[in-house]
């Protein structure tokens, strides 16, 4: 079941796993189809989703989607009882293959971690989900804007941004100039990255003590000409970086990209309820 796309930038669509596949100690990568894709429409780079799982014991994830626009639907879904309601999470869609009718997601899991970690370490095919994403590519959950005086992009990510950040390379017009520093935690993270851009990457691997964000960042000598910044990961990273970015290094504001995918001791409920406490 898919709600009807129209005009819509975004609506639900039912799922279910075809593969996943172990990419290092770090990632897991679950391939879905169902046949409301023919009306997803990911546009590319940071494209973001709302991820439904079911409980533990339930065959698929409680979403009344029969409530009515995604806003009904969403007020329904929050009425509901904690652990009848599934669980929502925000994913990137690391690719979208329209002629196999497939996307693909890429999680971070660890030791200890939260639902949507052990979801994934559980996957198989035929493994049942919701998602709440893009009926059409130009759309609010792409957040990586270049303006179109752009002369070099930078990218700072953790681990659980760097789905986005790989897909924003693979995006970059050919000899556009990128400075990119990926902070991963195991030396098996390193992934093989794709893109025609003339990118310098660095990885900052915790295991091997690398710097933060900031001190790696800070080192750096950058090139000429106007830049853009897209940083995504721990709250608390991003922010130091902004602020290093802005105050320091004399980036326009306008320029810098920053999104809190997670924020060290909060799960990502306790993340949404802290932002909407300070609204």
């Amino acid at each position: 079941m898919t709600t009807p796309a129209g005009t819509a930038p975004f609506g639900f669509f039912d799922l279910q796993v075809v593969r996943t596949r172990r990419l290092g100690p770090s990632l897991v990568r679950a391939t879905f189809t169902g046949d409301g894709l023919t009306d997803f429409a990911a546009g590319g780079r940071d494209q973001s989703l709302s991820l439904f799982l079911p409980h533990p014991g339930q065959d698929a994830p409680v979403v009344p989607v029969d409530a009515g626009d995604m806003y009904a639907v969403l007020g329904a879904w929050r009425a509901l009882p904690d652990d009848v309601r599934a669980v929502m999470r925000s994913y990137t869609v690391r690719e979208q293959r329209a002629e196999a009718g497939e996307i693909d997601i890429d999680f971070a899991v660890h030791e200890d971690g939260g639902p949507a970690c052990r979801w994934a370490l559980a996957a198989e095919p035929g493994h049942r989900v919701t998602v709440l994403g893009p009926a059409v590519a130009d759309n609010t959950g792409v957040r990586c804007r270049p303006p179109e005086d752009t002369d070099w992009v930078l990218i700072w990510a953790d681990e659980t941004a760097l789905p986005a950040a790989a897909a924003v390379l693979e995006w970059l017009p050919a000899g556009r100039k990128a400075r990119v520093w990926l902070e991963v935690p195991h030396a098996g993270d390193r992934l093989p990255l794709d893109t025609k851009a003339d990118a310098e990457v660095t990885w900052l691997v915790r295991d091997e003590d690398a710097p933060s964000a900031v001190e790696a960042v800070a080192a750096a000598e950058f090139p000429d000409g106007t830049g853009y910044a897209w940083i995504a990961g721990e709250s608390g990273s991003v922010k130091a970086l902004r602020r290093h970015l802005v105050n320091e290094r004399r980036f326009d504001r306008r320029r810098v990209t920053f999104v809190g995918y997670w924020k060290r001791g909060l799960s990502e409920d306790g993340l949404r309820e802290q932002a909407s406490d300070d609204e």
